[in-house]
């Protein structure tokens, strides 16, 4: 008996095989939208929108939601889930974008570094005195 194909239409699935992390979040903690699809940033999933792995909190993002929280004044390089100062694991992504995040974690760390000025302190220190 010998079949002939006339037709065949092929199709295909993918899913981050992240090994050794633990990684059990499925979603980015800034877009909300899984890993195996894309920021909202990209029209295409894959290495283009790598995951960034989170090195303290062990949250996970997409490089391009983290980047743009990062680029924020008021994110102080902290992570937008747990407020715990962001460092990330390096090589799960190329290192041109290894060295723009590096750059912005760094930029943070100077800043929190150099210490509040008068124009950071949002409240007055209170001296224990009631005022009438």
């Amino acid at each position: 008996m010998k079949v002939e194909i006339v037709e065949w239409h092929a199709f295909s699935t993918w899913h981050w095989d992240i090994p050794g992390t633990g990684y059990e979040d499925e979603l980015c903690g800034i877009c909300r939208v899984s890993f195996d699809g894309t920021c909202p940033n990209c029209k295409y999933p894959g290495d283009g929108c790598p995951i960034v792995l989170g090195l303290g909190c062990s949250h996970n993002f997409h490089l391009h939601c983290i980047m743009k929280w990062l680029e924020q004044d008021t994110s102080k390089g902290l992570c937008p889930m747990c407020r715990q100062i962001f460092l990330f694991k390096e090589g799960t992504f190329g290192a041109e974008d290894g060295k723009k995040l590096q750059r912005l974690v760094d930029g943070h760390k100077a800043t929190r570094e150099r210490g509040p000025n008068e124009s950071d302190q949002e409240f007055e220190a209170f001296d224990g005195q009631q005022v009438e």
